[in-house]
């Protein structure tokens, strides 16, 4: 089987009908990826099956069971290389994506990528999830927000759930320690105004990895003072 074959069959399982356009969209993606990471740090892995499969299925994956969908708004924080947001945006053309860094660089390099692709309704932010999240044209005007970073999950909450509107989800990719980190989780999710959904085990292909999706559902609104000033979140987390 060839990457691309492997690529076309890994979306096709998660339920995406995969045409030529979108390899080939995924294609000039990893060509501009690989490019940029020789003049910033974007990515340890290039190798064309490993992104493939660690980075654009692993992002696809969070389609499963419907939370992520078509024709949503979906604001992706801490995008870094633009995982999962550009990934998911590939595949469902309808979703209004916001793409939120606080590097400048990697901002760039994702305006990059989406012009080549010919994206449209997608919006660029650098900044810091802290600022915009207090901000009113983006506090709670979201569907969902996601994020696939390595922060704890009391943490992430705090950057992402602000975005998030109430009837609205918070869909987190996560490693093994998932279940650890909903425990140390739970007093953020009280505060925040969440409850949790499920836990979704996710396999990807020709690989030992394992890694969860973490599906939260926003019940009620974000006090006022979440979140907090930068730096705030990280140095004491909610407990």
């Amino acid at each position: 089987m060839t990457n691309r074959e492997l690529l076309r069959k890994g979306l096709e399982d998660l339920g995406i009908k995969a045409n030529d356009k979108m390899l080939d969209n995924f294609n000039i993606y990893r060509e501009i990826l690989v490019d940029w990471n020789q003049k910033m740090n974007l990515t340890g892995i290039e190798d064309e099956k490993e992104v493939f499969i660690k980075h654009f299925l692993d992002s696809v994956s969070s389609v499963e069971n419907g939370y992520i969908k078509d024709g949503i708004s979906l604001i992706d924080v801490g995008t870094g290389a633009g995982f999962p947001g550009l990934p998911l945006k590939i595949c469902l053309e309808n979703i209004n994506l916001t793409l939120l860094d606080s590097l400048n660089k990697r901002i760039n390099f994702l305006q990059e990528v989406s012009n080549n692709l010919g994206l449209e309704n997608v919006e660029f932010i650098h900044g810091r999830a802290e600022d915009f999240g207090k901000l009113e044209e983006y506090r709670e005007q979201y569907d969902v927000a996601t994020a696939r970073a390595v922060a704890g999950l009391p943490i992430l909450m705090e950057f992402c759930v602000p975005f998030v509107k109430v009837g609205g989800y918070f869909v987190c990719l996560k490693g093994p320690n998932a279940n650890l980190e909903l425990e140390e989780s739970k007093s953020a999710m009280e505060v925040l105004g969440l409850e949790f959904v499920e836990k979704i085990d996710i396999e990807l292909p020709e690989t030992d990895l394992k890694h969860n999706i973490l599906v939260f559902k926003k019940v009620k609104n974000t006090p006022e003072k979440y979140p907090r000033k930068a730096g705030k979140p990280a140095k004491s987390p909610i407990k």
